[in-house]
């Protein structure tokens, strides 16, 4: 062969080797980015030839897949959208997906790897191919009563309820809530405008899921965390005296610290470590969050869960903290649940939740069993221990305070003949923290002595009272309610 044919051979070689490499890197390296890529439309008309699996509530669908008769066969259709969206999430053509429908979508899909045997079968009987419906912790029940709550108020907010000694999530709710359905339609303008109402803060944002995606500071919620760690620690009990001036100077400041109103919350300012719970007072716990000292605080709300960097339900969680503590002032600023203590809803419902199942921590979890297209069971979850909190005896400490704390609220929709055990908060925030409405928290649990429930409600912003809010007034008429719900379900 002569010297130019031998070039013109080699080039040829080459190139063929150059096809190849890049055919393999398309088709080997490249393929999942090629395949998941939202402007491949064979993969996007393959998806939606599928009938997707329904989510299921209380043996309703709250999500399932509608023929349309157009190209793209189905379409996502939720019912009751806005009460179960912070649940659910959306699926759609144009912004992707989000909720249990991002989080279990290889499930909905049907490309799970339990679902194997099945799409075997479908292949080799020429079956149409569909996917595995989830079914979810939430009770429909408990969920509505919370919605209800909420947006009758027009509250912007948030509540979750848990069973404690599963860690099953009974209700979960953030409102303003949105309307998948609007997401999941298959007309790119109609998509477009529910995303830019979805996503406005003038409208509140509603895509905001509230109860998992946001922190806030807790208030006088933390208390109860504070109360755990000087049991624990030893370094307190119930009868421990504490101050209960109407104020308190920060330690090597200038700054005081107040009580609600500016008030003593006892006679002969001093309360035992019970009657500061029971009445709230500031004073008294900035005092005892600097006896308990910061590594003990950090030990039990770490033991709690807060901090917890890697949380899921399956919906990944925000992770709550207690944020910089620098020095002592801070750490008694930190004891209160103000400065830089930040949680979740959900966090502050495991708390109660841990308290009444006997310092027991139970992961969190929102999807109870994978259906098989037959609804056979695929998978289901078992409850899950995350940690061991506290003791159960200081687990029953703060839960008999609690109980006297809810006995000296007022009887804003309280239930006859059950005992709960809570605490409210109101908590201050914002650059003006004197001149923003405070967000109002209640986290319980009931019956106390046998508990089915704990709850955890966040208004923002003062809800429709203003300045003049508290936690008492905004969210413990909404906890009462939704627990209301879940003890009527039990019977």
């Amino acid at each position: 062969m002569n010297t130019p044919l031998r070039r013109v051979a080699l080039a040829v070689m080459g190139m063929i080797v150059v096809l190849l490499l890049n055919a393999t890197y398309i088709q080997v390296v490249s393929a999942d980015a090629y395949r998941t890529d939202p402007r491949n439309r064979r993969v996007l008309l393959d998806e939606y030839s599928r009938q997707r699996g329904e989510i299921i509530a209380g043996g309703l669908a709250v999500a399932s897949s509608v023929e349309t008769g157009g190209q793209l066969r189905f379409r996502r259709s939720y019912l009751n959208g806005p009460l179960y969206a912070p649940v659910t999430g959306y699926y759609s053509l144009r912004y992707g997906s989000g909720g249990v429908e991002k989080t279990m979508d290889s499930v909905l899909n049907g490309s799970d790897g339990r679902l194997f045997v099945r799409r075997l079968s479908d292949l080799i009987t020429g079956r149409e191919p569909s996917g595995a419906s989830v079914e979810l912790t939430i009770d429909p029940a408990m969920q509505r009563v919370a919605y209800e709550q909420l947006t009758r108020r027009g509250y912007t907010g948030a509540v979750v309820a848990i069973k404690p000694s599963t860690g099953e999530i009974l209700a979960m709710v953030s409102t303003p809530s949105y309307d998948p359905n609007r997401l999941s339609a298959h007309d790119s303008a109609e998509q477009e405008a529910a995303w830019t109402a979805d996503t406005s803060p003038e409208r509140g944002s509603p895509l905001t899921d509230r109860a998992l995606a946001s922190t806030y500071p807790p208030g006088s919620t933390f208390k109860l965390v504070d109360t755990a760690a000087a049991l624990e620690s030893g370094k307190a009990t119930p009868d421990t005296p504490l101050t209960a001036a109407a104020a308190l100077q920060l330690q090597d400041t200038t700054t005081l610290l107040h009580n609600f109103a500016d008030q003593p919350c006892g006679p002969g300012n001093t309360a035992t470590l019970t009657q500061a719970l029971v009445r709230s007072c500031n004073t008294a716990f900035a005092q005892l969050a600097a006896i308990v000292g910061e590594k003990d605080l950090r030990k039990q709300a770490q033991l709690l869960g807060i901090g917890q960097q890697d949380l899921s339900i399956p919906i990944p969680v925000a992770p709550s903290t207690l944020g910089a503590i620098p020095d002592v002032a801070a750490l008694q600023q930190s004891g209160i649940g103000q400065r830089d203590v930040a949680l979740t809803p959900l966090q502050n419902a495991m708390i109660v939740a841990t308290i009444a199942n006997g310092g027991v921590r139970m992961k969190p979890q929102l999807v109870r069993s994978v259906l098989a297209p037959d609804l056979s069971v695929l998978d289901r979850f078992a409850p899950e221990h995350a940690d061991t909190a506290m003791s159960p005896s200081t687990a029953a400490q703060i839960r008999d305070m609690m109980v006297a704390a809810e006995n000296s609220y007022r009887n804003d929709g309280k239930i006859s003949g059950v005992s709960i055990a809570a605490k409210t908060g109101t908590a201050e925030h914002g650059v003006n923290p004197k001149n923003t409405p405070p967000h109002g928290w209640y986290v319980a649990f009931a019956p106390a002595e046998n508990p089915q429930v704990a709850i955890a409600v966040l208004v923002e912003n003062g809800g429709n009272e203003g300045l003049e809010a508290t936690g008492g007034s905004l969210a413990a008429p909404i906890g009462r309610a939704v627990i209301a719900a879940a003890l009527q379900g039990a019977r």
